[in-house]
């Protein structure tokens, strides 16, 4: 009988993850590439008596997961976001938390970057009319997009991911500003260092001046609905938004009224509420001319993803030898 601490995985990870898990610990993981419905991790959970669970953000883990899982000590979760994760509750049972912050920020930026380029030029349109055979030949008038160099961007949240987002607009010599809880200097002196002299301010002027609108911010209370019908009226009529943060940020509602009726060109989202978009979805009737999605690949490059799953198995290592994970999410909170 094998004595070693069970890890239960929700999803297939990176081998370098799971070599690092197999090391010390049993591991079973579930085999659909899709996630697994709640009630059947809870139910999976309880049948193994699991000791650590490697999970990521499509992942709902709260308190009828932990009822479920008395013996579990540790969570590991393969994202910086920790949302989807009743801390408190993990806490209150003495369960070690861990996320990814950090690994992340470049790879996230370049996906950003490569979306506000798509939205701004239509490549996503384009492409699809040459695989259609509707190109016919070059015109004056055809598949006009936006510039972006020279233009106004917005950062909203200049966090590390939105830090390394703005270090990219001084290849296109782009004005910045941002938005924060408060003035970030740190970030702003980093940047600087690139060439990019990123100017605070509040979100309502932000959202006047920006012919780009980005993304950054954590879920929170204080975020949900962030970008709302009172903003997205305001943004520029050319103006595009990019989404690589969570799809809660943005009031969906809102947001297809907005692409419906015109009030910006474009929205350009790695992230959705709700994720992923069921078929038929409101956001889906849209041509690509108005929104480009893709499905919450930010991080999903093989270097990162795999860096991405060793520190994760690293966390509930830790966690399963009765020690703070080396990047714990309770810590992050404020929570322990």
């Amino acid at each position: 009988m094998d004595d070693r601490p069970l890890v239960y995985l929700t999803r297939e990870i990176p081998r370098e993850g799971l070599d690092r898990l197999e090391d010390s610990c049993e591991v079973v993981a579930w085999e659909e590439s899709t996630a697994p419905p709640h009630d059947l991790l809870v139910d999976r959970l309880a049948e193994l008596e699991a000791d650590g669970l490697f999970c990521n953000v499509a992942d709902t883990v709260d308190a009828a997961v932990f009822d479920a899982s008395p013996n579990l000590r540790a969570v590991g979760t393969m994202s910086v976001g920790y949302d989807h994760i009743d801390l408190r509750g993990a806490a209150e049972r003495d369960i070690a938390v861990g996320h990814t912050p950090g690994v992340l920020s470049e790879t996230t930026a370049d996906l950003a970057w490569a979306l506000l380029m798509a939205g701004a030029r239509r490549i996503v349109e384009a492409d699809q009319q040459v695989h259609d055979g509707e190109w016919d030949t070059w015109g004056p008038m055809v598949l006009l997009g936006r510039d972006i160099h020279d233009a106004t961007l917005g950062v909203v949240g200049l966090g590390g991911i939105g830090t390394a987002f703005a270090k990219r607009a001084a290849g296109f010599d782009m004005d910045v500003c941002y938005t924060h809880t408060g003035r970030n200097e740190a970030a702003e002196a980093e940047l600087a260092e690139y060439g990019v002299d990123a100017t605070y301010c509040d979100l309502p002027d932000l959202l006047d001046r920006a012919d780009y609108v980005s993304l950054h911010v954590p879920l929170t209370d204080e975020t949900a609905g962030l970008i709302s019908e009172d903003e997205l009226r305001r943004m520029d009529k050319e103006a595009i938004l990019i989404n690589s943060a969570r799809g809660e940020v943005v009031d969906t509602e809102a947001l297809d009224r907005a692409l419906a009726e015109g009030w910006i060109r474009h929205a350009a989202l790695d992230v959705t509420d709700p994720e992923p978009l069921p078929p038929g979805h409101s956001l889906c009737r849209h041509a690509p001319e108005r929104i480009t999605v893709t499905p919450h690949i930010g991080s999903a490059s093989t270097e990162t993803r795999g860096e991405m799953a060793v520190m994760t198995a690293d966390n509930i290592l830790a966690g399963l030898a009765d020690e703070d994970p080396p990047y714990s999410a309770l810590e992050h909170a404020g929570i322990r």
